[in-house]
């Protein structure tokens, strides 16, 4: 997320004026004698890379003395390779012979500085042949051609270097290797002091992110700016079977110019054409750098049309404000909806992160009247705001929150902000001490956006905290658990409790004597309240759980299991392995004396069977004598495949109506609980839990689900499957329950080009069997390769709201995306 720091300005230093005829043959002959050498012409030759800048100690004078003198002797930094590039001539350009590869490196030792580092430095290269013109200061170098100067590193079939100019002339394959890794490549390049300034004909460029830059030419200003003649941009790979053929997608124009410091490339006369046939023309177009990771501009706009918003378009613009933190501006217009105004905001910290995200707009008279028919909705001024920060303090304590309002479910459906049936504000702080400690104490506000939802009875939670410990070390032989924590619940009108609850654990597994194993377990709870107004209660009213109460339980338990494993020979591994727990306790009763909070929702299935508490929460304690059975038998084949059955009760010593009606625990016979997995090849995976009532083995929950993971089928390169089915009874604590029966169906296919792209599609639906009607559809479809994505999203919801009757507005969905890589996404999107 961080932008790239920008280039530094280096001064350019004036060059130096030429010296005397007999100055620079005193100098020479100096050489000469510390090389051991006798003068002459050979010699001459063989210093020309020398006299062209390698005496910068006698030649430059002091202010100008910025890089060591080359070594006559070897003459050269050892070459890295060579890249042969030999580029097409045509009328207009085209992306055939960018290079593909990497792009090269400079010689062994050179390092590159950041934004192209020194200007003035020596000219330090090797050839396989050298000439040096000592009348016109002259210097050709020719064969394999490697140069550097600051920054830059160059190579060519042939090397003209002018002193007096300090212009150097490159013909054949000619490639500049910027600092930054770009790649630049042309057929000829007259290049100006420190290879920043210079004139390219036929150039081809290789940037970040495989993209790729052609032009007739180019012209380069301080090496910050480059303008282009006849550019032509992409960043998709060329047909290999024939690399003449137009890619996917690319951009030509009439000039282009590559602007380093604003890290912006801006495009006159520009038109987009997808497989060589021109779709779309601007007169100016401009997208960030692709070596850029944020730039400030305006993003590709996504244009729909909704019912509710009529046609409309959205443009946002990115302000990437530093290298910490950007903003993102979205601003909606429709034809039959006033103008929405949305703002992105995300700032990283040191410690922490920051996000924010708002809005406001309007709703008329007749958006508020939709939505009245299916959620919370009023004409006016409408608004969203969402927040979410973490913040480390130190190695232990960190602290955080989530801010979250909305005026109203309509607003978020109607301009498709995301979408929450209940909006959570929560502060906290927490501690980690390793695996052994926890420590947490937070705020919490819900908003619930439902016409149904009374905010009056939605409690304020505040303070909510716990501290947990687990030692590592055995005590009496075991591992001890405990915890300690508070809850205070808040209400505008209503009930209202506080709570202090506190659980010790402990469990001391054995190794019994015939191979079976068994567990010791305690449990203690404890807790105390102070509660009023609990007769407004509109779940369950508990006019006696007013005032100031306490209560506890002890719960003492022995599990016993003892497995029988058998060898199947080539079959595998089979094993049945019967389980029996008793747990006794004090029995307590209704418990109508206690506020219900925290322990309403409750799902009796294996997961919980031995546990001993089968509540979810502290406000309910589960008492009496009971005991725990079950029945687990597995087969592990040798493929890795498995196979494995468990069924098991719960028998109560005595009646007990603290759990609710349809729980499967209310009668002293619980219901039996089944859970069956098969996986007999890798592909194939199956899991189903149920649950049967205790006397008639009626039918009473189920939740299944089955996955077939096919890999290739043809000419397909994946295929998978799934399937589901959900059914449970009606809850009766919660009036507004009406059960759950459907099914789930669906798949998933892929398909791989040949040249590298794949194509996705995906699609699933969930029925209703009691309605006979849909719940849900969801398809969605998409190809992708290097430069391109094609993605479309399809939704439809069946919901209603449950007081109206009413469908929630905004149940259906459709998106197109189209995604222009290094450039920018396109969306459209209807409601």
């Amino acid at each position: 997320m961080n932008a790239l720091p920008p280039t530094p300005l280096i001064p350019r230093l004036r060059p130096p004026q030429p010296l005397p005829r007999f100055a620079r043959r005193l100098i020479r002959r100096a050489q000469a004698r510390r090389l051991g050498l006798r003068p002459g012409p050979r010699l001459w030759r063989t210093l020309a890379l020398a006299l062209l800048l390698a005496p910068a100690e006698l030649l430059l004078p002091a202010s100008a003395q910025i890089a060591p003198s080359f070594d006559p002797v070897s003459q050269t930094f050892a070459p890295t390779g060579f890249v042969d590039s030999q580029m097409a001539r045509e009328t207009l350009p085209s992306l055939v012979g960018a290079p593909a590869a990497a792009a090269p490196t400079g010689p062994a030792g050179a390092t590159p500085q950041p934004g192209g580092g020194g200007t003035d430095g020596p000219v330090t290269f090797s050839a396989e042949e050298v000439e040096y013109d000592r009348e016109r200061e002259r210097v050709v170098a020719r064969g394999r051609v490697e140069a550097w100067q600051g920054g830059r590193f160059l190579r060519a079939d042939s090397f003209t270097y002018d002193r007096n100019t300090r212009v150097a002339l490159l013909q054949g394959n000619v490639q500049i290797i910027e600092a930054d890794g770009q790649v630049f490549y042309a057929e000829e390049a007259e290049l100006g002091d420190g290879f920043r300034d210079g004139v390219l004909t036929e150039i081809r460029a290789r940037l970040a992110q495989n993209a790729r830059l052609a032009g007739n030419g180019a012209r380069r200003t301080d090496g910050t700016v480059t303008e282009i003649a006849r550019p032509v941009y992409s960043s998709c790979n060329l047909c290999e079977a024939d690399p003449t053929r137009p890619p996917l997608w690319q951009m030509r124009a009439r000039t282009a110019t590559q602007d380093r410091e604003s890290q912006r490339i801006s495009y006159r006369d520009a038109t987009v054409q997808i497989g060589g046939i021109p779709l779309f023309y601007t007169p100016f177009f401009s997208h960030p750098d692709p070596q850029t990771p944020r730039a400030s501009g305006f993003l590709f706009p996504t244009n729909g049309y909704t019912r509710f918003l009529g046609a409309f378009t959205q443009t946002p613009y990115f302000w990437a404000i530093d290298e910490t933190q950007d903003l993102l501006i979205t601003p909606t217009i429709g034809t039959l909806a006033p103008p929405n105004l949305a703002l992105d905001y995300r700032r990283r910290f040191n410690n922490g992160e920051l996000t924010m995200q708002g809005s406001i707009g309007y709703l008329n008279q007749e958006q508020a009247e939709r939505a009245a028919a299916g959620g919370t909705g009023s004409p006016g001024i409408n608004g969203h705001f969402f927040s979410r920060g973490r913040f480390a303090i130190n190695e232990n304590w960190r602290i955080g929150f989530d801010g979250n309002y909305a005026s109203s479910d309509a607003y978020l459906r109607t301009y498709k902000f995301e979408y929450r049936r209940v909006l959570t504000s929560t502060a906290y702080v927490e501690g980690f001490w390793g695996t052994e400690a926890y420590a947490r104490l937070d705020v919490r506000y819900y908003q619930g956006l439902n016409t149904q939802d009374n905010l009056s009875s939605i409690p304020f939670v505040g303070p909510y905290g716990i501290y947990e410990h687990a030692p590592r070390k055995q005590i009496l032989g075991g591992y001890v658990t405990a915890d300690v924590g508070v809850l205070g619940l808040t209400r505008p009108t209503g009930t209202f409790s506080q709570r202090l609850a506190s659980r010790v654990v402990y469990e001391n597994p054995r190794q019994g004597l015939f191979g079976d194993q068994i567990t010791l377990r305690g449990q203690f709870d404890g807790t105390g309240y102070y509660a009023g107004n609990q007769q407004n209660n509109g779940f369950n009213p508990l006019p006696e759980a007013n005032g100031i109460h306490a209560n506890g339980n002890v719960r003492i338990a022995a599990d016993w299991r003892m497995p029988f494993i058998r060898s199947a020979g080539e079959w595998g591994t089979q094993m049945i392995e019967p389980r029996v727990q008793l747990v006794t306790g004090p029995n307590l009763g209704r418990q109508l004396r206690f506020p219900n909070e925290d322990a309403l929702d409750f799902e009796f299935t294996e997961a919980n069977l031995f546990q001993l508490s089968r509540y979810t929460g502290r406000d309910r304690m589960e008492g009496t004598t009971r005991a725990d059975m079950a029945l687990r038998g597995s087969w592990d084949f040798v493929n890795g495949g498995r196979a494995e059955a468990v069924i098991g009760r719960s028998i109560r010593a005595t009646q007990s109506t603290t759990f609710p009606l349809n729980t499967g625990l209310n009668l002293p016979a619980s219901d039996w609980v089944t859970r069956s997995t098969w996986t007999p090849v890798s592909w194939v995976d199956l899991i189903a839990r149920n649950r049967f009532d205790s006397e008639s083995f009626q039918h009473r929950a189920t939740d299944a689900v089955a996955n077939f993971n096919l890999g290739r089928v043809g000419a397909l390169s994946n295929v998978s499957l799934s399937g589901g089915y959900l059914f449970n009874n009606r809850l009766p604590q919660f009036p507004t329950s009406t059960g759950r029966n459907e099914v789930l169906v669906g798949a998933a296919l892929q398909y791989r080009t040949a040249a590298g792209g794949v194509w996705r599609a995906a699609g699933s639906l969930r029925y209703d069997v009691v309605a006979d009607t849909p719940a849900m559809i969801v398809a969605n479809f998409g190809y992708e390769d290097e430069c391109f994505i094609l993605e479309g999203r399809f939704l439809k919801r069946y919901a209603r709201n449950s007081v109206t009757g009413e469908p929630f507005i905004g149940n259906t969905v459709f998106l197109v995306r189209l995604g222009f890589k290094t450039v920018g996404d396109y969306f459209f999107r209807a409601i």
